[in-house]
């Protein structure tokens, strides 16, 4: 079962943390996600780039709203993403608590839904 584990960090770590405590983190990064490549339990994972390089597109009638973002009301943002694999929500959980970001922020984790086409619309493609 796929399991996305979400990491929100406080918008001051970017801020608070020196340059060779970022790289000690990046470094933990990369040695837990080579643990999990070498069990099988991670399909991807990345950071994100910081919440002032993103835009929020929304619908407004026909076309789209394009706006900086995001522009939500939090002292939190999302950091980056583990996209994997594990038996159940237990296990999922156990893996997300050795993030090494877990330590500074949360771990939002929730089970990845397989869509599927079913009936008529299956048989059409």
């Amino acid at each position: 079962m796929r399991f996305l584990c979400l990491i929100y960090t406080s918008v001051d770590v970017d801020g608070r943390l020196t340059q060779s405590e970022m790289n000690h983190l990046i470094a933990e990064h990369f040695v837990y996600d080579e643990s999990l490549r070498q069990d099988g339990r991670l399909i991807v994972s990345d950071a994100l780039e910081l919440r002032d390089k993103s835009i929020v597109i929304r619908p407004q009638g026909d076309t789209f709203s394009v706006t900086d973002g995001p522009f939500v009301e939090t002292k939190e943002h999302l950091a980056g993403f583990y996209l994997i694999d594990a038996p159940d929500l237990d296990s999922a959980t156990d893996i997300a608590k050795h993030i090494p970001s877990a330590r500074y922020g949360a771990i939002e984790i929730r089970p990845v839904r397989i869509l599927t086409l079913r009936g008529d619309l299956a048989e059409k493609r």
